[in-house]
């Protein structure tokens, strides 16, 4: 793994865009970078915290969609949300 995929060089972190099928892990930080399509940074943060991408918060991968895996579908706690990998690079587990 790169550093690219680690935030601020944590060992054992990587983005959860990354991930495959089947991966269980916890959220570490999130880290909303550049522009997504228009929306704001701060606006792509503020969503996935009201999703329930937190701190501490256990995921796990479920289920990849059928081009180029996108999206996933990521259980969070006990919610399953369907998720662009664009925005999952934003949110770093291990």
């Amino acid at each position: 793994m790169n550093d690219d995929h680690k935030p601020n060089g944590g060992s054992g972190s990587i983005c959860l865009g990354k991930t495959p099928r089947g991966f269980r892990g916890m959220i570490e930080t999130i880290t909303v970078t550049g522009d997504h399509n228009g929306v704001p940074a701060a606006e792509i943060e503020r969503r996935l915290l009201e999703l329930g991408f937190v701190e501490g918060a256990r995921v796990e991968v479920l289920h990849e969609g059928p081009i180029a895996g996108d999206p996933i579908a990521v259980r969070v706690d006990n919610n399953t949300i369907a998720l662009r990998r664009r925005e999952a690079m934003s949110i770093f587990v291990a």
